[in-house]
């Protein structure tokens, strides 16, 4: 029976609910335990909130009430966890009136926004993936944005460790590509870059940040300084200088030439981790805003000022040495660039560079690269080039390789995409030639890196051709999946990528199916790494037929890495079964999904 004119319903006599000590009722917001506890009667869900499992089949003693499944426990009394791997229990409000108990037919209300944030908070400080995904379903519920959601993960982990880290590469590659995907597939997204930075934060000290310069110091020379202070591994002065810039008003732009230009003082450096991590860095400046620059760009110092050069490496030295070739080659590109500029804006033949930079000489290809440099060709024309011929040395993988030499592949298709967009920010709004030489510098490291790779295309993986017969999207989607739901199967994976864009077919589709199957996947860093380059890359290329080459890229390296485990994507099914107010200790026929 219902007090419709107050919102409670009646519970039975308390005398009754003394003798039995706990009843269970149904009310339209699901079941509702209601508890004697001594001269108190307090009523609360009666799911665990942890993973479902009724209340009342546990114990209570001494005002804590204990989860029998996972043995969660509670403060019987405000229905506060002690376990912060749950959660707080709702509780509703109890009326004793002529005897009559009284309980509310809703729970008493809460800032549901304020609430799933504080979960994630509680998420990310102790690495829980359960947590974390139950916090974005709850906040995205209430209302909260993805992108918020991603800035305080963000935020979160450049505070919570001692410097950038694949944690924070991986929340802004699921956070970029939030807008191709299907909407379904944004909570995965990200769930998997924010458990992520859980994963990398655990164990790890915090930062200690260090304060600007206190005096003014022209950017002229905080450009060279921090160069400098790179270069001799000096982690503070880079950091102060760095922060100095910052806090003088220094523009993105000119932030993005000063590291850019530290950062290819060595070659290759750390594989491409190091200047792929400094664009990620400029990308999560872009998405918590230019003024929250100083809590985010400092962490990339100390991958700068420790990481390794590939001169120190023999494969960059010997039976050529690249490193002398590329530095007696320096003037003459410097001199082509500078006569091409007056060229600028009808040069188009960044195919045509691209496959030059597969040769099997350096010398020509750097003769290539002066002649498109003099025919008109910008350093972002370049970086575009030496990406497109990275993504083609993914698409012709042979397969007769060791697997791990995919990850060669890789490190130089994400490397060059990075250094597409970095050279992009620090010189498409304009910039002297000197800067632009020392700008190109990355592209030609990308260069390098795609010739050193020559081998795995020995032999060359064929292009699979487009078939007559297409499939519609939803079969598109079905196939491709299959395939990734057994081994190696990557020909299949080329062969459905290539049939649908040869039909002219839209890419965004294509697109969002690879989004699905990267996501379902225990995904490491690389393959949402890779995954982020091809989309990017497909919409550099937009419109153009070449774009079909990244994208079966992009199909070849994730069914070279499928079927995983797929452990994430069942916590992310446990997450939405419970917040559907499903109950997982029950078996799955029993039960409604």
């Amino acid at each position: 029976m219902n007090d419709a004119g107050c919102g409670f319903i009646r519970v039975g006599a308390l005398g009754e609910l003394r003798d039995r000590r706990r009843m269970v009722i149904g009310t339209p917001a699901g079941p509702v335990l209601v508890v004697v506890d001594g001269s108190d009667v307090v009523a609360l869900d009666n799911r665990c909130p942890h993973m479902g499992f009724p209340l009342h089949r546990g114990s209570i003693e001494d005002g804590i009430l204990t989860c029998h499944w996972h043995h969660a426990r509670f403060d019987l009394h405000s229905g506060s966890t002690f376990d912060l791997w749950a959660d707080d229990v709702p509780m509703r409000a109890v009326r004793i009136v002529d005897g009559e108990v009284w309980v509310a037919a809703t729970a008493t209300p809460r800032d549901e926004a304020a609430h799933w944030r504080r979960r994630l908070h509680d998420g990310l400080a102790h690495d829980i993936s359960l947590v974390i995904a139950k916090a974005v379903l709850g906040a995205t519920a209430a209302g909260v944005p993805a992108t918020e959601l991603a800035r305080d993960t963000l935020l979160y982990g450049a505070t919570h460790r001692d410097r950038w880290g694949v944690g924070l590469t991986t929340l802004m590659a699921v956070a970029d590509l939030l807008p191709v995907l299907d909407e379904d597939d944004r909570f995965l997204a990200l769930l998997h870059g924010i458990v992520a930075v859980a994963d990398d934060c655990a164990g790890e000290p915090p930062r200690n940040d260090s304060e600007p310069l206190g005096a003014d110091v022209p950017l002229e020379t905080l450009a060279r300084w921090f160069r400098h202070w790179v270069r001799v591994r000096h982690r503070t002065g880079a950091e102060r200088t760095l922060r100095t810039a910052i806090a003088c008003g220094a523009t993105p732009q000119w932030l993005a030439a000063a590291t850019l230009t530290a950062v290819t003082d060595r070659y290759f450096a750390d594989t491409g981790h190091a200047l792929d991590f400094l664009n990620k860095a400029f990308e999560a400046v872009d998405l918590v805003g230019w003024h929250r620059a100083d809590a985010v760009l400092p962490s990339i110092v100390p991958v700068l000022t420790a990481s390794l050069g590939s001169e120190e490496m023999d494969s960059w030295r010997h039976p050529i040495d690249l490193i002398a070739l590329t530095e007696r080659a320096l003037p003459g590109l410097t001199g082509a660039l500078a006569a091409g500029r007056m060229r600028r804006g009808s040069w188009r033949e960044h195919a045509a560079l691209g496959r030059a930079m597969l040769g099997e000489n350096p010398g020509t290809i750097f003769a290539a690269l002066s002649d498109a440099l003099g025919a008109g060709a910008a350093p972002t024309d370049v970086a575009r080039a030496v990406a497109f011929a990275a993504a083609l040395r993914i698409a012709h993988f042979g397969t007769s390789n060791d697997h791990s030499d995919w990850e060669s592949a890789h490190h130089t298709f994400t490397y060059a995409n990075a250094a597409n967009r970095l050279i992009t920010r620090a010189t498409g709004g304009g910039a002297d030639v000197e800067t632009e030489v020392l700008c190109l510098r990355a592209a030609l490291h990308g260069a390098l890196a795609v010739y050193l790779n020559r081998y795995l295309n020995v032999p060359p993986a064929r292009l699979p051709l487009g078939e007559e017969t297409v499939l519609a999207p939803v079969e598109l989607r079905r196939a491709f999946l299959d395939a990734c739901d057994r081994q190696q199967q990557i020909a299949e994976a080329a062969r459905l990528a290539a049939s649908h864009l040869a039909a002219g077919r839209r890419p965004s589709d294509f697109i969002a199916v690879l989004g699905h199957a990267v996501l379902r996947e225990d995904a490491g860093f690389h393959m949402i790494q890779n995954l982020q380059a091809a989309v990017q890359q497909s919409l550099v290329w937009q419109g153009d037929p070449e774009v079909a080459a990244i994208l079966i890229a992009a199909a070849r390296y994730l069914a070279a890495h499928s079927p995983t485990s797929r452990a994430r994507h069942q916590t992310a099914q446990v997450a939405c079964r419970l917040m559907r107010g499903g109950e997982v200790h029950e078996d799955a026929s029993e039960v409604a999904i």
